[in-house]
């Protein structure tokens, strides 16, 4: 009995598919989520998402946001969410760059900025860690 995962950000519906299993970031460290899974709601960290279907792991950066499984109904909110060949290496580097520049002024901003800030710099990190694993 296959897993039924849906990916979700403010902007689209990323990803709706049947799925063996999905290994996903929290704030406590990944959780393997498999059918039959116990009932479970959590908060997700700006990471890398894991989701094997047949023989083909499909690996995507999101962003931090909640998961929620119900039954063998996987629903994950985020804020960002990119599958590895959708990554932009460069435009990754240069968005954790101007983050880190502006962070150095955090005295200055609204804390509102501040954890923007810091959630567009995880969230290219995570984007770094995809696309590089290979390597």
């Amino acid at each position: 009995m296959p897993l039924i995962l849906e990916i979700v950000t403010p902007e689209a519906r990323v990803l709706s598919d049947t799925v063996e299993t999905v290994v996903v970031p929290t704030v406590q460290g990944e959780i393997g989520i498999l059918p039959g899974h116990i009932p479970l709601l959590t908060r997700m960290e700006s990471g890398e998402l894991r989701v094997t279907k047949g023989s083909r792991t499909m690996h995507l950066a999101v962003g931090s946001g909640f998961v929620q499984v119900e039954g063998d109904l996987v629903s994950v909110l985020v804020e960002h969410a990119l599958r590895e060949e959708q990554i932009d290496e460069s435009a990754a580097e240069q968005a954790m760059a101007r983050a880190q520049e502006a962070l150095k002024n955090r005295d200055t901003l609204e804390p509102t900025e501040v954890d923007r800030l810091e959630s567009l710099f995880q969230f290219s990190v995570a984007q770094l860690g995809v696309k590089r694993r290979r390597r």
